[in-house]
Formats: structure tokens, sequence, C-alpha cells
């Protein structure tokens, strides 16, 4: 059986999207290889009867952020620790401590939940790197706001005792997803003071690291993508019951998505609110090839949020397309390429502008909430062409989540007959000029 090229790149296409979405359910993101939420325990100080420890939440991810509510972490206290005191996180629960008569510990939960502090905390409550609200930016974002920190007494040892490893880790962050290995022994964290000059290290370090994975956060997915063109009329819709399945007979504009999974946190305690369409979709990401033009080509993008009760904040989109290897302007979204080791070059960031489209609005009985942007992509003339589906995405994802895509031979395509480098109406007006001028040369020459 003979294959020619463009049937090779379609089905590889396929093939594509087919192990993408495999991998990416099994919680390996191929396009962030590296990436994870690092707990870290630094013993800094020990006491008459324990420690003093810094806890540090690192959030590696490139583009999946940790948004409100925020985190919770927990864990399981290998002996009969209690924490005397916290700064700059608390513990949800006191728990029983009557066994405590002259001094009344923070937390004597065999069991702790852990929560950070709101930005407006007292002084004497705070301490360096809290209180964001539990929020974690995407690493490749914000760096600056990617991380958490707090302080705490651990006691209740004696003074002959040895401190150990707090067992069981959980992360929310804010929902489901995360599994978190055991915490282990490493080296100790060592921080330069004096201006550089000096070399100083921990006690102790206690580190684990928290792996996300969509399959087990989300029953049904929570985004799709469709795409269009301006060279065909044929729409590349997000497939029927992509997220859920619309219940038939139901005229209403109101759908109630009964996942309580959802990736949205008021999710977790009560149905899901969407506007009714056939993919059911809390989130569409929509990519429209705009124009053609000799050395560059125009894309919009759209974001669309479904959702009633919930805006996207701080949302951003990731998608990987060939396009991406060649320089790119985008007019309305900040953006940036991803360049870490593992990852394709062909793999871009969008992300709103603050104070401006950081936040997708609800929708609401007229319309859905969006942000939209133009990209000019610059051609790369030895890989560039309209044809098979070349000028649509491989990939999209949405805070992180993957979007479900169409198949590729539901793209839309070029009319029979066209070029791969299909010419766009400045092309034709500049023909129509010169054969008008043509014409008119030969009339006054005749003439």
């Amino acid at each position: 059986m003979e294959f020619n090229i463009s049937q090779v790149w379609r089905y590889s296409l396929m093939l594509m999207l087919l192990v993408g979405k495999s991998t990416f359910a099994d919680g390996y993101d191929p396009l962030d290889p590296n990436g994870n939420i690092a707990i870290t325990f630094d013993i800094t100080q020990y006491t008459d009867d324990g420690y003093v420890a810094r806890v540090t939440i690192q959030n590696f991810y490139q583009y999946r952020l940790v948004g409100k509510p925020g985190w919770r972490i927990g864990w399981t206290w290998a002996n009969n620790e209690v924490i005397w005191s916290m700064s700059g996180a608390f513990a949800t629960k006191q728990g029983n401590c009557t066994a405590f008569k002259y001094q009344q510990p923070h937390c004597c939960m065999k069991t702790p939940h852990i929560a950070d502090l709101m930005p407006g905390a007292l002084p004497q409550n705070m301490s360096d790197g809290c209180c964001h609200g539990g929020v974690l930016a995407a690493s490749a974002i914000n760096p600056r706001e990617s991380y958490s920190s707090f302080e705490i007494k651990v006691g209740n040892l004696g003074r002959n005792s040895s401190e150990s490893k707090p067992l069981n880790l959980t992360l929310l962050a804010p929902g489901p997803g995360y599994t978190c290995g055991a915490i282990e022994d490493t080296d100790p964290t060592k921080s330069s003071v004096i201006g550089g000059r000096r070399e100083e290290q921990v006690f102790r370090t206690w580190k684990s690291t928290c792996t996300y994975s969509s399959y087990i956060a989300n029953q049904k997915p929570v985004c799709c993508a469709s795409l269009s063109t301006f060279y065909s009329a044929t729409i590349s819709s997000c497939p029927n019951c992509t997220c859920a399945c619309r219940e038939p007979g139901q005229n209403t504009t109101k759908c109630i998505r009964d996942d309580k999974s959802l990736w949205q946190p008021s999710s977790l305690s009560s149905p899901h609110i969407v506007r009714c369409t056939n993919h059911m979709c809390p989130v569409r990401v929509h990519w429209h090839v705009k124009n053609n033009y000799r050395d560059y080509w125009r894309v919009k993008l759209t974001i669309s949020n479904y959702d009633y009760n919930k805006s996207l904040s701080n949302w951003n989109v990731l998608i990987q397309h060939p396009g991406f290897s060649k320089p790119a302007l985008t007019y309305s979204f900040n953006s940036t390429l991803l360049s870490s080791a593992g990852v394709p070059d062909d793999v871009a960031l969008f992300w709103g502008l603050e104070n401006y489209n950081s936040d997708v609005l609800t929708a609401d009985d007229t319309q859905v909430g969006s942000v939209t942007t133009d990209i000019i992509l610059e051609k790369d003339l030895k890989i560039f062409t309209l044809d098979n589906g070349w000028a649509l995405p491989r990939k999209v994802y949405i805070n992180g989540e993957n979007c479900e895509m169409a198949l590729p031979d539901t793209f839309p395509g070029l009319p029979s007959g066209s070029s791969k480098q299909e010419a766009t109406g400045a092309h034709f007006m500049l023909l129509f000029l010169l054969v008008l001028h043509l014409t008119l040369n030969l009339k006054h020459v005749s003439s």
C-alpha cells in the first residue's frame, strides 16, 4: 500500500494526538516532563522537646498553577508530636489538647491539615514567603510567586527523643489529583548570607515531590479545542459529548454538569452549571487561521468560559504547533516559549494581561465569557503549508488541563486544486492591478 506525503502527515498527527492523550491521562506530561510540586521540611532549630522547621511548597510546573482557594497539605505524625505554634500558615483544626494543662498547643491532631494565610494577615502571624491565600503561580509565568513557606514549632517529643519524618503526605491544590511520594532524607538545604560571602545550612532536610494526574482529578474532560480557517467553510467543532452529554429534549440555556470532581473548587460541594452545548465543556479554546501573507500568517485565539458560577482566574493556555519554532507576535496576551530540557521547541504559553484580561468572566443567559488575541507567526518556507491540518495545533492545554481535540480527519482542508500556500486577497488585488496596467498600456500602444 502506497502513501503520499499528505497521508503520512495526517496519520502521524493522529498518532501524536492519541499518544498525547494516553500519556497525559497516566500523569506524565511530555510538554512538562520535569514538572512537580516539591514540599520541603528544613529543621532550623532544636528545642527542649522538639524542633522548629520551615516548610516550603514549591511549584515546579511550568504552566500548572494552584488557584483559589489555594493549597492544603496534610500528613501523619510518626509519634506523639504536637504543633506548639505556627507562623505563615495555620492548622484547620486544633483537635483534643486536654492533655496539656499549662500550655495550649496550636494543633494536637495526629493528622493535621495546613492552609495558607491570606495576604492581609497580622504581621505577628506572618513569615517570609507566606500569605498568598494558597495560590501558587506557574513557574514559567511568575517564578517569584510560585512558592509558599511557613514556620512550624513541633514538640512533645521528650528531651532524649529524636525527630521522625512525617508520614502519608497529602496535597490538595485546591482539588484532588496530586499524589505525593514518601518524605525522604536529603542533603541539608544551604543558603548564602553576608552578601554571598558565607554559606550556612540547616540541621536536617526532608523532602517529598507531588505529581498531578488529570485522570485522578477529573471524572470527565474539562476543556475542548475547536478549529477553523479562512480557506474552508468547514469548522472542526468540539465533538458531541466531549465533556458530558446534554440531556435530550432540554430547551433551557443552563445545563447541570454532574461531575463533582471538576477542577473548579466550587464543584467539590455542588453541581456544576454550564451553558448548554453539544460538547458540554466548561471551557473551549478556538484556533482560527485568519490570513496568509507572503512572509507571515495570522491566527485568532479565543478562550471561552461556559461556566455560570466560576470565572477563569489567572488562566493560561499552552499550544504546541510547529509554527512557534519561528518568532511570533501576540497582541492582547502575554506569551513566552517553553525552553526547558526535554520540552520541544514548538511550544508557546499564553496568559492574560493583569487588570485587563487575566480573568475570563462567567457565562450568562445571553453570551459566554471570552478573551481573544491575534497572533502573527513568521513563516518558515521550508515547512510552512496550509494543507492537511499543518496550520492547526497539535495539543492545547488550559491551566494545565488537556483540551480534547477532534481527530485530524475532521480538520478543515484546502479547496480542491488549491496550492499549499494559498494566495490571499492582497495577492489577487496585486495581480488585478498588474493585469489592468498591462491592458491600459496595450490600449495606449494600439491607439
